[in-house]
C-alpha cells in the first residue's frame, strides 16, 4: 500500500511538472520541488542525495549539506563543465558524477541521486536488479547494474557510476544508493521511483529464493515496446 501511494504521488508530481507552462525555464524551482518530493516520500533523508538539471553549457546542482526542509532556490549552485561554480554555496560533494554524466550522455538533462531504503539495501549487498519484472526496462536495459563501492565525492565513484550507467538510465552505487537520469527532471524522478519500487519488491522475494528472470529475448521485446510507452505514446 505504501509503495502504491508513493508511485501515485510520483505520477501526480510528474504531471504537475510536465504541465507547468514554464517548466523548461525554471530549473531552480523544479529542483527545489524535486528535492522536497524525494524527502517527503522517504527516498532521501536530511541532506542526503542530490539533484541537478542541465542548464546552458553547464548545470545547476543542489548544495552540499543543506537539508530539503531548509533548502532555498538561491542556494542552488550553477556549475560549468570544468568544475567551477558561482555563488556563496558549495555544490554537492557528488558534483563530479553529475558533470561527467552530462559530458558523456547527451540524452541526460537531469540527474537524481537517492539514498532510498530498498535500492540502498541492495547496493549494500552489491546486488544488481535482474529482469524479474518487465518494468526493469524503465532503466533502459535488461537489468539495473550495481557499481562497485568508491568513496563519495571522488573521481573513482564518478567513473564507476558512468560504467554502470552505460546504456542505462539508472544504476545502484555499492554501499551508497542509486542514480537515475532522464531527458527531463520529471522523467528522472519517474525512473528513481520505479527503481525503488522494484528494489523493494525484489527484496521481498529474495527470502523465497532468487526469482525467475525474463529471458533476454523477451526483454528485447519489452524494450522495443517501451519506445512507445507512457508519455512517448502521445507523440505517435
Amino acid at each position: 500500500m505504501q509503495q502504491k501511494l508513493l508511485r501515485g504521488t510520483a505520477l501526480a508530481y510528474t504531471l504537475a511538472f510536465r504541465n507547468h507552462p514554464r517548466n523548461t525555464a525554471m530549473p531552480a524551482a523544479a529542483i527545489l520541488s524535486a528535492v522536497r518530493f524525494l524527502a517527503d516520500k522517504g527516498l532521501n533523508q536530511g541532506a542526503s542525495g542530490n539533484v541537478s538539471v542541465r542548464s546552458g553549457d553547464g548545470f545547476v546542482v543542489t548544495p552540499s549539506g543543506v537539508g530539503a526542509d531548509v533548502l532555498a532556490t538561491e542556494q542552488l549552485v550553477p556549475m560549468t563543465m570544468d568544475g567551477t561554480w558561482a555563488g556563496d554555496w558549495k555544490p554537492s560533494s557528488e558534483w563530479r558524477f553529475h558533470r561527467d554524466i552530462y559530458a558523456a550522455r547527451p540524452d541526460a538533462q537531469a540527474v537524481v541521486h537517492c539514498h532510498s531504503p530498498a535500492a540502498t539495501a541492495l547496493a549494500v549487498l552489491g546486488k544488481p536488479i535482474p529482469a524479474f519484472h518487465y518494468m526493469i526496462a524503465i532503466a533502459g536495459g535488461a537489468d539495473v547494474r550495481c557499481a562497485p563501492y568508491a568513496t563519495f565525492g571522488t573521481q573513482d565513484l564518478s567513473d564507476a557510476a558512468l560504467a554502470a550507467l552505460a546504456g542505462r538510465r539508472a544504476c545502484l552505487l555499492g554501499h551508497h544508493g542509486m542514480i537515475a537520469i532522464g531527458a527531463t527532471l520529471s522523467q528522472a524522478l519517474d525512473v528513481a521511483i520505479e527503481i525503488e519500487f522494484l528494489a523493494d519488491l525484489y527484496l521481498r522475494l529474495l527470502p523465497l529464493g532468487e526469482p525467475p528472470v525474463l529471458p533476454d529475448s523477451e526483454m528485447a521485446v519489452v524494450l522495443e515496446k517501451f519506445k512507445g510507452y507512457g508519455a512517448n505514446a502521445q507523440k505517435a
